[in-house]
């Protein structure tokens, strides 16, 4: 289906980027990652204004996005 895509702004990309059509998009890998308050933020212009942190990394499930089956 075709599409009319405006301005782009791409700050962080650690995967595969797709633009256009596509029949099937599924993950080949996961991971789990644990930041504190505005760890993970990205943009241009950033104001944080953090207070207290605690980050609970504790994981209770043995599988989080099962990927097995993904070819």
């Amino acid at each position: 289906m075709p599409s009319v895509v405006g301005a782009v702004n791409i700050n962080d990309n650690s995967g595969t980027f797709n633009v256009g059509d596509v029949l099937n998009i599924s993950p080949k890998s996961n991971t789990k990652t644990f930041q504190g308050q505005g760890g993970g933020s990205i943009g241009n212009i950033i104001n944080e204004v953090n207070g207290v942190n605690s980050t609970n990394s504790v994981n209770a499930n043995g599988v989080d996005q099962p990927v097995a089956g993904n070819l």
